[in-house]
């Protein structure tokens, strides 16, 4: 007698629910259907990064919408992306599952303060399927060491999670499986050290697997990003519940029938989204704030003052593709500050010395021109092209090499502070930044709301 176990998983949403109500349908369909096969059960999971604040619907509701959305399918196991972990407070992400009826398998972000892992979630889960199949499911994250210790986490390496968690469940499960949010070279690599995991099914890299990949012993699934497929899994086992064969395949959502109410559905999330977001009304401003990719741009000139008023710097540095968006006269909501500036990125001081500072105006003047029309995507950013470099309390003679901050010659010995967004820390264009800047990345909020606070102390609403 043989068993067939089908894992269905999603990943990489990001909050693109226009293609939610397909895959709803086609899981929920899918998972009957084999459900009523004779020896046959499902395992149904995500990989993360469902959430993304470019949507309005995620960014009022701290993403528990798209935790709403998710519990229509009652995943058995969901894992968390640098969207959930990074792009919410310390305080949103403990209360971003309190609703779900999943349970999240997280073991590799630890509370800084318990040094356990978060209330919300649990290292390991094992699924027994109705022939007494032991399925261990395991879920890692992205340990980005940077950025989780300022909100209060303490990233793990996979290397030291993994074999803990193996010798923990040894001889308790039949079948391994990682929920991996970190990449398809992690993952590839961690195939080749633990053969104990049997499937990896992988995400965070975007990547799309049609038919899987064999690495030694482990079978190796992706479903690419934004909801545009849903993988599927088929392992079949004997009746010791050892892996007789296993395979992976994809299915292209656009492919899917639509039904009438798909539009509706899809309209509804993104104008509710907005309609709660415009409630919160926050400077009115008497002559337009515009923006170009190109020369001057007024919003460009205010959010420099902003993001140094933020850090606390006479100098700062903006690029104008970030302005999505002009805004009009009159009064200025939250849901026009979203459509403008829905990066998620946060404001950062950078310390240099003089020498190092001009090195790293040397570096943006040599890439200027070719960043304009550059068409920037990922690490936060959420425009079409990078745009121009703009620089405020600091200017650069080309002519002579020099370097002035705020009208004096930069002397290499002196130290000076810069603001500007911390996207500029994780491109590769400026690598000054990294090598030697002392950076403080500003998380307690992110860039727009930098910009909405400063525009309510300048242009209030009762001015």
């Amino acid at each position: 007698m043989t068993e067939k176990i089908t894992i269905l998983h999603t990943n990489d949403i990001h909050s693109h629910f226009e293609n939610w109500p397909r895959i709803r349908r086609f899981i929920i369909s899918r998972r009957e259907l084999l459900n009523q096969q004779k020896n046959s059960s499902v395992i149904t999971v995500d990989l993360g990064d469902a959430v993304d604040r470019a949507h309005p619907l995620t960014e009022v509701t701290n993403g528990k919408a798209n935790v709403e959305l998710l519990n229509q399918i009652h995943y058995d196991a969901v894992t968390i992306g640098n969207n959930e972990g990074l792009t919410n407070s310390h305080e949103q992400l403990n209360e971003l599952y309190t609703d779900a009826n999943f349970d999240v398998v997280l073991a590799n972000i630890l509370d800084d303060k318990t040094k356990q892992i978060p209330h919300w979630a649990k290292p390991f889960k094992i699924v027994t399927t109705p022939e007494k199949t032991r399925v261990l499911i395991l879920g890692l994250t992205a340990p980005y060491l940077l950025t989780y210790p300022i909100l209060g986490w303490d990233p793990i390496s996979p290397d030291a999670v993994i074999p803990r968690l193996l010798k923990q469940n040894k001889g308790q499960y039949d079948i391994a499986v990682l929920l991996s949010h970190l990449g398809h070279d992690v993952d590839r690599r961690l195939a080749r050290k633990f053969p104990e995991l049997d499937v990896i099914i992988g995400s965070h890299t975007h990547h799309l697997l049609v038919k899987g990949e064999r690495i030694n012993t482990s079978l190796l699934a992706a479903a690419e990003k934004w909801g545009h497929y849903i993988g599927e899994i088929t392992i079949k086992v004997d009746k010791h519940h050892k892996i007789l064969e296993d395979h992976a395949v994809v299915t292209k959502t656009e492919t899917l029938p639509v039904d009438p109410k798909d539009d509706s559905e899809i309209t509804e999330y993104q104008q509710h989204g907005e309609a709660l977001l415009a409630r919160n009304k926050l400077a009115r401003i008497k002559t337009p704030m515009t923006t170009n990719l190109v020369g001057h741009s007024r919003l460009v000139d205010e959010g420099l003052h902003s993001i140094m008023e933020k850090a606390e710097t006479q100098a700062g540095i903006l690029n104008s593709g970030l302005f999505l968006r002009n805004l009009p006269t009159g009064i200025i909501d939250r849901n026009q500050l979203h459509q403008m500036l829905p990066h998620a990125m946060h404001v950062m001081r950078v310390t240099l010395d003089g020498y190092n500072l001009w090195r790293l105006i040397k570096e943006m003047e040599r890439n200027h021109n070719f960043l304009i029309k550059f068409p920037q995507k990922g690490m936060g950013f959420r425009g079409k092209y990078f745009g121009e470099l703009h620089y405020n309390g600091l200017r650069y003679d080309k002519d002579a090499g020099q370097l002035f901050f705020r009208e004096e010659l930069v002397s290499p010995i002196k130290t000076y502070q810069v603001a500007m967004p911390d996207h500029y820390l994780f491109i590769p264009f400026f690598p000054t930044i990294d090598i030697i800047g002392k950076n403080e990345i500003l998380y307690d909020q992110n860039l727009r709301d930098v910009f909405g606070d400063y525009l309510a102390k300048h242009y209030p609403l009762n001015g």
